[in-house]
């Protein structure tokens, strides 16, 4: 999402509203029957990637681990006064690299129980929704979007 800067930059600080490295949204992942689950998560921030760490017996984790694909809606700010909503989607991966995982909790010292799992989420696509006039008539939304080339 380098490619579009300001739209990175709209995204995390929708992600993340109270903490530098620790955000949270809602992120839907296809349970086995393919049928969309939605759970609230912790999304971590780390050397300009996103990570979720999840308990091993979690729904999530084994809908991540069987089918990666996902998407995650941040939570809506307290004062929503601009009307914005900000979205990603893409694919889990599941991260078993024991460097990558003492890294990202050096980088951000957040405590992380020794089983739960840790997932990359890559980017597909993302958008930053933002309603224009709200509450009148002429209330439109104003879409701002990146893919993945």
């Amino acid at each position: 999402m380098m490619e579009d800067p300001e739209l990175a930059k709209i995204g995390k600080r929708l992600l993340f509203q109270s903490r530098a490295h620790v955000g949270y949204a809602f992120l839907a992942t296809l349970r086995k029957d393919g049928a969309p689950r939605l759970h609230p998560v912790s999304l971590v921030h780390s050397y300009d990637r996103l990570y979720v760490l999840t308990p091993p017996a979690s729904p999530k984790c084994f809908d991540l681990k069987r089918d990666g694909r996902y998407a995650l809606q941040a939570f809506p700010p307290q004062n929503n006064q601009e009307n914005e909503e900000f979205y990603l989607a893409g694919r889990a991966a599941w991260i078993q690299e024991l460097a990558i995982r003492h890294a990202l909790i050096a980088d951000t010292k957040i405590r992380v129980e020794e089983s739960e799992v840790l997932f990359e989420l890559l980017l597909d696509r993302a958008m930053h929704t933002k309603l224009v006039h709200p509450g009148t008539p002429g209330e439109y939304p104003m879409h701002r979007k990146w893919r993945a080339t």
